[in-house]
Formats: structure tokens, C-alpha cells, sequence
């Protein structure tokens, strides 16, 4: 279509939305008419077709081709390594699923974030510190390129959920951040496992890696997705006002690895470099988890103090106040819910938790965002994806 209105920018909220151009809820364009009551077929500006599934990327396509090959070669040589690689999944997953209660993000979202890590961040990180360790030596790239690169690309993965508009608050930075290094853990593991079965130490390595520091990476590159997150929801834009929690993320891994580089040349002592890392971790994990626990419930209060609000504006049924006022009523009647129903359950309660998110930012609504809201809201409720 040519020669179109200009886009709705400002509607009074406390009225029905009139006609005009809004957001696509669906994403087939940028913009498609509301005719005041319903979305119609007529849409504006260049098609945006998504060519591909939510969970893969051009990116993550590219360094796959790289990846999978070396990943094929890890499971020939070495297929002991590649099962240990997964334990850190099972110590980390429930973690990052309990985080992401409060706005439950799609699920395809997350694996593409937790690919991006397992290829695009595995292959060019590994790249630039190979170079590193040749130049400069391996205490270099440990302690110097590994913290600046990998938090830089990982980090990276997480700008990329934010360009898909997968991140509008602190939790979703901290979620998808968190995917991104648990990809990133896995497939360095693996690494690790394989190079240390080859010398004769993988029990000590796995001890190190998989039960003492499976939360290594996900802590170091949460401060990335925090900084981004808190960005997003005060209106800021991510350069530089997320630049600090990188700088964070860089830090607490560079002080990680420096631990164990410098416990390592005191001496081929397997006890003393395992007690430095647990003493090092311990401080690193108490200090991060303190942050996020307390972001998360700051989060959840803020649904639970909005719901009546939101019920106000939106006219929300009372069985939904009921269940979405309270989180502990809300957990419970989730795992009283067969499996097939959950699905609509979560739909509604992340529809709700992003519309507390939008009124929760600074600044007036942006109508248009908020109308979109709605929409999947709407849809949620009447158990259709969107």
C-alpha cells in the first residue's frame, strides 16, 4: 500500500482505540490497519516475513558449519567428554527456568540464544584466544583476551534477542544472557573434558568444571543481560548505559580464570588449585546471586501490585485476578494443569507480565505496543499462538 496516513503515535488509553496504523501483531509488516475494533488483512510498508524459525539464525547457520564438524570430531574421539559436557544442564536449567517464571519467555527464543552460544560465540571466541595463546602465551589468553572476547560475544547474543524485541526488561536480559552462556558452557566443557581426558585428569576437571563452577559462565554473563535489561526499561539507550555491565562480566571472569592461572603456577597441587576456585567461585556466585534473586523478586512484587490495576484497564476476568494476584496461587494451579493446557496458562501470564513491563517503563505508554499487547493477550485467552 502507498500514500498511507502517518502511523498512530498517541491515543487516549481510556477509550477504545480508534482506526489507524499500528505495529503488526503478527509481524508480517511493519504496520497493519485497525479498523476500531479488529485487525484487518491491509498492511503497509515492506514485508518482514520471518524466513526463518525463531530458534535459528543467519549467525548462528553460519558458525554451525564450523562448529558441527568439531563438535562430530569431539563425539569420535572422546564420547565420555561430550555426555559430561550436558551435567552443567541439569545443575543449570532449573535455575534459568525459575528466573524466567516472573514473563516466561518462548521457548524457541531461548534455544536460539543457547545456540548462539554453542556456535557463534564458541567459534569466534576460540578463533581470537587460539591466536592469543600463540602470540602471547596461554596465561594471556586465560586471563586477558578470553574475558574482554568472550563476554564481548556472548554479550553479542544478547543484543541479537534485543534486536529481535525479545528484551524489554532486566529479567529478560538476565534470562537470555544466561541461555547464551550455558550454550557457550557446554560446548567449552566438552573442550575441556576431551583435552583433560587425553592427560589423565578428567575426574579433577569435571569436579572443577561441571560441579564446582557449572554457574561460571551464566554469572558472568548475567551482568551483561542486567545492564542491557535495565537499559531497556528505563528508556536509555543500550550504548553506553549497558557498558558497565560489561565491564562487570569482563571482570568476574577475568578474577576467575586469573585464580586458577595463578594457583596453577604455584605448584602441581591439584588440592589447592581445587580449594582456590571453590573459595573464588563461592564469592563470585553469592554476589551474583544476590543481585538476580533480588531483581526477580522485585520483578515478581511488581506483577502481583499491577494485576489489579491491569484488571481495571483491561477488565480481566476474576478467576485471572485471582490466579495472577498471588504468585504462590498462580505456581500451584499451573502444576495442577495438564500438560497440554499449561501452554495457554503461560501464554496468558507472559501476556500480562509484558503488559505490567510496558506500564512499568518511564515516560507515557507507547499506544502502539501496547495495542499489540492486547492483541496476544486476546489470542493467549483463547488458546491460539501468536
Amino acid at each position: 500500500m502507498t500514500n498511507i496516513s502517518a502511523p498512530l503515535t498517541s491515543v487516549d488509553a481510556s477509550t477504545p482505540t480508534p482506526p489507524g496504523w499500528l505495529p503488526d501483531p503478527w509481524g508480517v509488516a511493519p504496520w497493519r490497519w485497525w479498523d476500531g475494533g479488529a485487525w484487518t488483512v491491509h498492511v503497509s510498508g515492506s514485508a518482514e516475513r520471518r524466513r526463518l524459525p525463531e530458534w535459528i539464525s543467519v549467525p548462528v547457520i553460519v558458525a554451525s558449519l564450523f562448529a558441527i564438524p568439531i563438535f562430530i570430531a569431539l563425539v569420535a574421539l572422546s564420547p565420555i567428554s561430550v555426555l559430561l559436557g550436558f551435567v552443567p544442564i541439569i545443575i543449570v536449567l532449573p535455575v534459568m527456568l525459575w528466573l524466567d517464571r516472573v514473563e516466561p519467555e518462548p521457548m524457541p527464543a531461548l534455544i536460539h540464544a543457547f545456540l548462539w552460544g554453542a556456535t557463534v560465540a564458541v567459534i569466534i571466541s576460540g578463533t581470537i584466544n587460539s591466536i592469543v595463546a600463540a602470540v602471547f602465551g596461554e596465561v594471556a589468553a586465560a586471563v586477558v583476551s578470553a574475558p574482554i572476547i568472550e563476554e564481548a560475544i556472548k554479550g553479542a547474543g544478547v543484543i541479537y534477542a534485543l534486536r529481535r524485541r525479545e528484551i524489554d526488561g532486566v529479567m529478560d536480559g538476565i534470562v537470555y544472557a544466561g541461555w547464551v552462556a550455558l550454550g557457550f558452557a557446554v560446548i567449552e566443557d566438552i573442550t575441556y573434558f576431551a583435552q583433560s581426558s587425553d592427560s589423565g585428569v578428567l575426574a579433577q576437571t569435571f569436579v572443577l568444571r561441571a560441579l564446582f563452577g557449572p554457574f561460571a559462565h551464566p554469572l558472568f554473563t548475567a551482568w551483561t543481560g542486567l545492564a542491557i535489561g535495565r537499559a531497556v526499561s528505563q528508556g536509555k539507550p543500550i550504548f553506553p548505559h549497558a557498558l558497565w555491565g560489561y565491564a562487570a562480566a569482563v571482570a568476574s571472569h577475568a578474577l576467575w580464570n586469573g585464580s586458577l592461572a595463578a594457583t596453577a603456577s604455584w605448584g602441581d597441587s591439584g588440592a589447592l588449585l581445587l580449594l582456590t576456585a571453590v573459595v573464588v567461585f563461592v564469592a563470585l556466585f553469592f554476589s551474583s546471586a544476590i543481585v538476580l534473586y533480588r531483581t526477580r523478586r522485585n520483578e515478581e512484587r511488581r506483577l502481583i501490585q499491577l494485576v489489579p490495576w491491569l484488571a481495571q484497564r483491561y477488565a480481566l476476568p476474576p478467576e485471572e485476578i485471582a490466579l495472577f494476584g498471588n504468585f504462590t496461587t498462580m505456581l500451584s494451579a499451573r502444576r495442577k494443569l495438564a500438560k497440554a493446557e499449561r501452554g495457554r496458562f503461560d501464554a496468558v501470564h507472559a501476556a500480562l507480565a509484558r503488559l505490567v513491563v510496558l506500564h512499568d517503563r518511564p515516560g507515557p505508554t507507547d499506544v502502539g505496543v501496547e495495542q499489540v499487547l492486547i492483541v496476544q493477550l486476546a489470542r493467549a485467552r483463547s488458546g491460539q499462538r501468536y
